[in-house]
């Protein structure tokens, strides 16, 4: 947790530089910070169904996982708000299952790596008008996955701002480094680790519509369009075949996806608000999903909150899944990924929020303080558990 603690005095010294800023500045600034958050999170997995081995061993894995969200706005001569989101992200794992992609070594450089994902954006809201438009950009980089992210968004509210609907159009042209088990290199190449790169790319529409009900309901209609091409496996990813044989992970390099949702919050007097969310989720790999997810934060004093949730997630399996030894020459397509499998799951859990009129501690502008905790439970024995610790700054 070494990590998270740095990252909190990060944050701080942030705040402590912005107030002396203040202080002694003798001319406004065009612009302003809106907001500064910070989310730490530790988080731990164990099961018995890694498809690093074929569908069998163990699945360990533990992150430390550092987020850093500083959100600017200005408004410019017309009038309209401009909005700008500068994100760093930092993930450091350790995995027990990536490191079997070398059955014979005692460790490979794949049982640890640290993930990098810097993002920014910008929007302008026109107040006048009801409308948004805005874009980003986006970059992920370890060791063996690289992707770049464009987006687009536009916005419209009604003229009562009742209702409002948002479009996004999104690109991640990706890179997956060819890193093959032992076993299967080539003899020419047998003491080479990878063999090059192979692209993925994915494209996406996302649409909702928001809408007011009353003072009481909000409710929001998600759909999205996915389209992805390229090589859509992993390389390292093992299949037994019914005779014994070891194969690499084979799915197909097309893959089309349509989730839609249900979203609403139901204000119950000043104490109770109930999120509920349902999606549906097809693809034309044969994935089929449902999910229902319900939170309700509890105000204990106008400062101090509470919020259980629980999520139920039912998964129908893809038609090229198998488990260990399941496969046979005649399959075209071929996996034993038990993310791909039939199973149901659970995330349940709580959260706690504390957010004094004074600011935390007394520091006006150190906003809000959240600890939350989840534990994940699903039918094919992969279980995890999940910390978390939000700072707000504004």
């Amino acid at each position: 947790m070494k990590k998270v603690f740095l990252s909190a005095c990060t944050l701080l010294s942030l705040m402590k530089l912005q107030a002396q800023q203040k202080d002694s500045a003798f001319v406004p600034r065009k612009l302003h910070i809106d907001e500064i958050n910070l989310v730490s999170s530790y988080y731990h997995q164990d099961g018995n169904n890694s498809a690093v081995t074929g569908g069998i061993g163990t699945e360990k894995l533990t992150d430390i996982a550092n987020v850093l969200d500083i959100k600017l706005f200005r408004y410019d001569r017309k009038g309209r708000k401009n909005n700008f989101g500068l994100e760093m992200g930092i993930d450091h794992y350790t995995s027990a299952s990536s490191d079997k992609i070398d059955l014979k070594a005692n460790s490979s450089a794949s049982s640890a790596d640290t993930r990098f994902y810097p993002s920014v954006n910008w929007s302008r809201e026109n107040e006048t008008k009801g409308s948004t438009f805005g874009g980003g950009l986006s970059f992920s980089n370890e060791f063996d996955y690289q992707s770049i992210g464009v987006n687009v968004l536009y916005a419209q509210k009604t003229r009562n701002r009742n209702g409002e609907f948002t479009a996004r159009l999104q690109a991640y042209l990706d890179k997956v480094k060819m890193i093959a088990p032992y076993e299967l290199r080539s003899p020419s190449n047998e003491d080479v680790e990878d063999e090059g790169w192979k692209n993925r790319n994915s494209y996406s529409g996302s649409f909702s519509w928001t809408q007011v009900i009353n003072r009481n309901l909000q409710v929001a209609v998600l759909a999205d369009v996915v389209q992805q091409n390229g090589y859509l496996g992993l390389p390292f990813h093992r299949v037994y075949f019914t005779d014994g044989s070891v194969h690499q992970e084979n799915l197909p390099d097309s893959r089309f996806k349509i989730p839609v949702g249900l979203r609403a919050n139901y204000f119950l007097g000043d104490r109770f608000i109930f999120r509920a969310y349902y999606r549906y989720y097809s693809d034309n790999w044969g994935l089929s999903a449902h999910t229902a997810d319900l939170e309700v934060p509890v105000k204990i004093s106008p400062f101090l909150s509470i919020s259980p949730f629980y999520r139920f997630y039912s998964q129908h399996a893809v038609k090229y899944f198998a488990p260990y030894g399941g496969h046979t020459g005649k399959d075209e397509y071929y996996t034993s990924n038990y993310d791909l499998s039939t199973f149901n799951s659970n995330f349940l859990g709580a959260g706690i929020r504390w957010a004094p009129v004074n600011g935390v501690f007394g520091w006006q502008h150190f906003h809000m303080i959240e600890l939350r905790y989840g534990h994940y439970d699903r039918t094919n024995g992969l279980n995890s558990n999940i910390v978390s610790l939000h700072l707000q700054y504004k």
